[in-house]
């Protein structure tokens, strides 16, 4: 290796002296000065710049150089010994001074290691020792916020949902129910049957009869269960007809027991069935409390989680979707080293949203021919592919597109025939 000389002085300018040519006179004013004889020395090249501090740019391409040439030797890869001892010049440089030619070499070699381990940068090789952690960490943060918001709304709308369904199921078997037993027994003022002084006619069976009030008072202390729990999803919007009645601990033993009593009348069949047109009138009184209580209920629930499932959760499974993602992409780049921090990733969330927003609005997606995605499922693949969005609008404008094109444009009328 070539050390420049310690003779150089950094951007020294020699003076230059202009000669006369050789063999001519000069002239002064005291006349002619004969020319000097020929006995200068062969001059020297001016010795290249040297550079004590070298710009920045410099330095941080020696560093890069550097961390390429060290992954180069952990990984076997080979290295030409022109561009190894071109990067060990420039280190040895540092301490000796820099060159123009030490530059260059170190530049050419940069380069050279650069286009050898290719996708791997020396701006990959420093985020994956120095910004993993905390890149994990942020991808942590938001999955766990997300999962917080997430798991209670989607396990709320789910419970709701089925408890919902089950209520809808209860009242039409109860309404049912209403309507056979009263066109059987009839009205405690107008009895058809099933009365001390009126037995059931020959046609009804009276354990039939029974297993149906039995059915229907089961049902109607159903719907009143059900609702009840329905009802703490909306944190008691909804008011309950019975709540009086409810047992209380800030009420005495005598209180609460009294009041589980005259529950136990209004939701149980009594002992005996001595008048069945009467208890069925009381059985229907319950119910249509209970019903109404029902319905509030329901709306209330379908109004509130509508809202959620429709505008927030679409948004928060497409910022999953989008978290799961980056998660994935950064597991693969941190294998083969290429991962880099980027802004873009902040961009790729707004979209997220904003995708999962516009598909909250739509209803269940259909794929083939009986085969349906729901929005939350859809907001999600929005999120982990920008691109499945986007494809879905444009197909979307090309649909109206093609509708439109597809419209005939009317034609104008022939020369000389009246329209």
């Amino acid at each position: 290796m070539v050390q420049p000389s310690d003779s150089r002085i950094p951007y020294s300018v020699e003076p230059i002296t202009i000669q006369s040519p050789a063999g001519a006179a000069t002239q002064s004013s005291e006349g002619p000065v004969p020319a000097p004889s020929d006995t200068s020395t062969p001059s020297h090249s001016q010795p290249a710049s040297n550079y004590p501090e070298p710009p920045l740019y410099v330095r941080e391409a020696l560093d890069d150089a550097e961390r390429l040439l060290k992954y180069a030797a952990e990984t076997g890869v080979d290295v030409d010994s022109a561009t190894r001892d071109h990067i060990l010049e420039a280190r040895a440089a540092s301490g000796s001074g820099w060159t123009e030619e030490i530059v260059a070499n170190l530049l050419a070699a940069l380069t050279a290691l650069a286009a050898r381990l290719r996708p791997i940068s020396a701006e990959s090789l420093k985020a994956y020792a120095d910004d993993t952690e905390s890149t994990v960490r942020t991808y942590w943060i938001v999955a766990i916020l997300l999962a917080i918001v997430i798991v209670p709304f989607s396990i709320a709308s789910f419970v709701s949902s089925a408890i919902s369904s089950a209520i809808r199921t209860d009242i039409t078997t109860a309404n049912d129910l209403a309507v056979k037993l009263r066109a059987e027994l009839g009205t405690a003022d107008a009895p058809k049957g099933g009365t001390p002084d009126k037995a059931l006619p020959p046609s009804l069976s009276e354990a039939d009869v029974i297993g149906q009030l039995q059915l229907y008072a089961s049902t109607v202390r159903g719907i009143d269960a059900r609702t009840r729990q329905l009802n703490a999803f909306v944190l008691g919007a909804a008011r309950d007809p019975y709540i009086d009645l409810r047992w209380d601990p800030k009420k005495s033993a005598k209180e609460n027991n009294d009041n589980q009593s005259k529950l136990k009348a209004l939701f149980q069949l009594p002992v005996g069935l001595s008048n069945m047109p009467k208890i069925l009138d009381d059985l229907t009184s319950t119910y249509q409390d209970d019903r109404l209580f029902a319905q509030d209920t329901l709306d209330l629930v379908s109004v509130y989680y509508g809202a959620i499932a429709t505008c927030i959760l679409p948004v928060l499974y497409a910022l999953l979707g989008t978290c799961a993602y980056l998660l994935r992409t950064f597991e693969q780049q941190m294998a083969i080293r290429t991962f880099m921090p980027t802004v873009a990733n902040s961009a790729r969330f707004l979209i997220a949203a904003i995708g999962g927003a516009v598909v909250g609005l739509f209803n269940n997606f259909n794929i083939t021919q009986g085969a349906t995605i729901p929005p939350l499922a859809i907001a999600f693949l929005v999120g982990y592919a920008v691109d499945v969005f986007f494809t879905f609008l444009e197909s979307l404008i090309g649909a109206f597109t093609k509708n439109k094109s597809a419209t005939p444009s009317p034609q104008p009328a022939p020369a000389g025939q009246k329209t």
